[in-house]
């Protein structure tokens, strides 16, 4: 089914690569229940439903696109949600209440839905050029190393020069995860299977042994009920203009966040074609539609692409049997929340920065005597751990590649889409 031989892998390749995708991502069981629980949504039921919709949605993906992508409730998504829609936002004078704001997101997963049967977003991907898409996928891995740098406490905030190095001197955690970097490093090198995740348990087992993180005295856990967050979505201000907005916010990031994902870590792990398009895109979209959907209706907020999959895919995985293993744990993890609250942020940081470098060798395909494309490649590169989004990177991509190209009178270079993107990203900057 999922094409092994074909694709170069094996079955014990993918089980370990579907291990340290669910290892580096399982933050988010915890995370995103801390986040959306601050808008009255219950957090015990939230740590149940963000299992189940990132289990769904990386199943959706095995089966639909067989990648090895896996998907949970987005981060920065789920801030927006909590911090920026229903904290912030008024309709009429009255607050945004969480029902509403999953409403938006089921609306915003529909939209997706019907424009992937249309092939609209399929052709969206496939128009970008491919120096964009090698400056996205480097993007992505200078983004992800960043935030590996910044969850090990190696690069903090600074007051007076936004960042700075963190203090090294009693500072055990960071530490760790400098030790872990050097042992995930020598392994890669090595050529060691399942480097990253021997390096995660490793640093794990080191801060039990030194009592920073607590050994839990029972494994096994009872999932709470998720009935107060299901079916909870209120369509009351779908007759309001404001409302839409808060769709179109939605369906804007997700967007792009999850094209960019999709490319990124395609186009590293050699799943891209020959003309730079991804293989059953469709599939692969269908299937982030759908999750986002049904997330919804279970009560969290929207369930897109994983970056993080990106580990799992430098320990070799190809195919959807990665995704299916990466789905089996998120199911498992309903029943061992202590075991997995065990592993923390230090200690998975270490493969951040390593996945990070990884992507980041696509910058050798670049044509670097060509400085209308390398100009947009490298500005996307950069703006997308600047700007802390992929959305923003792949904006400043887009929009620069057809204004250098049109300025040069390259006007060949540029597709029809590529034009109406652009103009779409400077609306959206003016008018939003």
């Amino acid at each position: 089914m999922f094409k092994l031989k074909e694709n170069g892998t094996t079955f014990m390749t993918e089980v370990l690569a579907g291990i340290t995708t669910f290892v580096t991502m399982s933050y988010i069981i915890f995370v995103n229940p801390n986040i959306l629980s601050s808008t009255g949504m219950d957090f015990n039921a939230l740590i149940v439903i963000t299992c189940l919709a990132s289990a769904l949605g990386t199943f959706l993906m095995a089966i639909f696109a067989n990648y090895p992508i896996a998907l949970a409730p987005g981060m920065g998504l789920n801030a927006f949600f909590a911090f920026g829609v229903v904290a912030a936002m008024k309709i009429n004078g009255a607050p945004v209440t969480w029902q509403m704001a999953l409403a938006a997101v089921f609306i915003e997963g529909a939209i997706f839905a019907v424009l992937t049967l249309t092939s609209i977003r399929e052709a969206i991907m496939n128009s970008i050029p491919k120096s964009l898409k090698i400056g996205i996928s480097a993007g992505i891995g200078l983004f992800i190393a960043f935030i590996g740098l910044q969850n090990a406490g190696i690069i903090v905030d600074d007051s007076a020069t936004l960042l700075g190095l963190g203090h090294i001197k009693n500072n055990m955690p960071m530490m760790l995860s400098l030790l872990g970097l050097l042992v995930m490093s020598v392994l890669t090198a090595w050529n060691v299977k399942g480097a990253l995740l021997l390096g995660i348990l490793i640093v794990t087992g080191i801060a039990a042994a030194l009592g920073l993180v607590q050994v839990p005295e029972n494994f096994v856990s009872q999932p709470p009920s998720i009935t107060p967050l299901l079916g909870q979505l209120d369509f009351s201000l779908v007759k309001e203009p404001q409302f839409w907005v808060i769709v179109f916010t939605f369906f804007f990031v997700d967007f792009f966040d999850t094209l960019g994902t999709l490319v990124g870590v395609c186009n590293r792990s050699g799943l891209l074609d020959e003309n730079g398009n991804l293989p059953r895109a469709k599939g692969a979209l269908m299937a982030d539609a759908v999750a986002t959907m049904a997330g919804a209706a279970m009560g969290t907020s929207t369930v897109t692409s994983y970056v993080e999959s990106s580990s799992g895919v430098a320990q070799g995985g190809r195919t959807g049997l990665t995704s299916i293993v990466t789905a089996l744990l998120f199911v498992g993890a309903i029943f061992f929340t202590p075991i997995v609250g065990m592993v923390p942020g230090y200690a998975t940081a270490p493969a951040l920065i390593i996945v990070g470098i990884y992507m980041m060798m696509s910058l050798r395909d670049i044509n670097y005597t060509d400085w209308t494309e390398l100009i947009p490649s490298l500005l996307g590169f950069f703006m997308m751990p600047l700007a802390y989004s992929i959305a923003i990177g792949i904006e400043f991509a887009i929009v620069s590649y057809v204004a250098i190209k049109i300025l040069t009178g390259k006007f060949k270079d540029i597709s029809f889409l590529m034009i109406v993107l652009s103009i779409l990203f400077v609306a959206k900057e003016f008018l939003m």
